[in-house]
């Protein structure tokens, strides 16, 4: 019988070529197949590239940019010499875990997307297929990666843990609380490492670049998406433009010749999560909801096809996340070990009952808190879904025919809400 478990340990060897040369409006671009000696399974020193692509048995390269100067109009790329994830060497990989593959490097490179935001306060994304569990600021990187951490510490497991700032011994000993696959940060303080390299498998990223994020804030490149008959689109990365709350535009939208507008604006405070919000939106596949509240996602709605749909889902999953995080606060334990220790008869089902209780008196952490979608809501079916969960503040880029019927709704609710626009959709697919 095949050992299924060892496909999984296998680090797969690759055919792509060593070099790769793409020639875009007469600028030769050149990109290098990165690989790095390190140890195998056995101790053995290897060199070696990806362990395998997004699944064993699919052969991966990663390459980086090394020679010419893309660029597409005006718009300059991001060009050679500025690397982050493709330039990672033996130096960087401070520990090389499992040996990494493809989907352990793209959720470090999603993290750095959110993170190049979020450069002025100390910031962790825990990133899991390309999507954030968790993602918050703080005063400290530790409070940042508890309250990411805390925000979905089931989506956590075996996930990726980036964060802006070194990582101190505080950090990494909760970090030993949970199986990661990779912690990413651009530095780490004494004694740090030796925490976390007790966990064997893994990988540890040391990355000083991410001290310079914010150089990488307004940089733009050259995004490829391969189609299945061989072909390509070539586009322009996206941006994004709220920088701070003076970029947010004021919700209003002209109806039978009057401007409907919010009776309520939103405070500093509110203002201060809808700018962190459209940073952790640019990391979050579409169609896309999520709420936030304090510097810390609440709910996080991700690749739906319909935006009420999305709505409820990211609703309910606050209700779950939230239900868990009580748990672990105040047993120790995730929700569902909690139910399988009452269904046993190891636990009294008093506790999942005030657990319960509790997370329904609070509404799964939801009221207060900022919705923001990544396009506009085309009904306000969508907007209907916050604002029955207590959100005090909506984000969306505007431009609906329909704007005035979901300030309308904000303007029902009681207390009013208030709501503003982004003027730029965030779509990620």
């Amino acid at each position: 019988m095949a050992d299924i478990k060892a496909q999984y340990r296998t680090v797969m060897a690759d055919h792509f070529p060593s070099e790769v040369k793409l020639n875009l409006g007469g600028t030769e671009l050149v990109y290098a197949k990165r690989a790095w000696k390190l140890a195998d399974d056995k101790g053995e020193l290897i060199e070696k590239g990806l362990r395998y692509g997004e699944n064993p048995g699919q052969e991966a390269a990663l390459y980086q940019l090394v020679s010419g100067q893309p660029s597409v109009g005006e718009v300059e790329l991001i060009g050679p010499g500025q690397g982050l994830v493709s330039a990672i060497d033996e130096a960087q990989m401070l520990q090389a875990g499992k040996h990494p593959g493809k989907t352990n490097l793209t959720d470090v490179d999603g993290a750095l997307h959110i993170l190049r935001y979020l450069t002025h306060k100390p910031a962790c994304a825990i990133m899991k297929h390309n999507n954030p569990s968790g993602a918050a600021v703080a005063d400290s990187i530790s409070e940042a990666y508890e309250k990411a951490f805390l925000a979905d510490l089931i989506a956590a497991f075996g996930g990726a843990a980036v964060l802006n700032r070194p990582v101190d011994k505080t950090t990494a000993e909760m970090m030993g609380e949970l199986y990661l696959e990779v912690v990413a940060a651009p530095d780490y303080e004494e004694g740090a490492l030796d925490i976390l390299k007790k966990a064997k498998n893994l990988r540890i990223l040391g990355m000083p670049r991410i001290a310079e994020l914010d150089q990488w804030r307004d940089r733009r490149f050259l995004d490829i998406k391969c189609l299945i008959d061989g072909g390509m689109v070539l586009q322009t990365s996206s941006f994004n433009p709220v920088k701070g709350a003076a970029d947010l535009l004021p919700a209003k939208c002209e109806h039978k010749g009057e401007m409907v507008e919010p009776l309520r604006q939103p405070t500093p405070a509110e203002l201060e999560d809808v700018v962190f919000g459209w940073a952790v939106e640019q990391g979050v596949t579409s169609n896309s909801v999520i709420y936030v509240k304090d510097g810390c996602t609440v709910g996080i709605g991700t690749g739906e096809q319909d935006r009420v749909g999305v709505a409820r889902i990211a609703a309910s999953k606050a209700y779950t996340k939230y239900a868990n995080k009580l748990c672990w606060l105040e047993h120790g334990l995730k929700y569902d070990e909690l139910a399988l220790a009452v269904a046993e008869g190891r636990e009294e089902p008093a506790k999942i009952k005030a657990l319960d209780e509790q997370t329904q008196l609070d509404k799964g952490g939801l009221p207060g808190s900022i919705m923001i979608s990544d396009a506009f809501f085309p009904f306000r079916d969508g907007v209907d879904v916050g604002l029955a969960e207590g959100v005090s503040c909506i984000a969306h880029p505007g431009g609906s025919l329909r704007d005035w019927e979901s300030i309308e709704a904000c303007n029902q609710a009681d207390p009013p809400v208030a709501m503003v626009f982004t003027g730029q959709r965030a779509f990620k697919h």
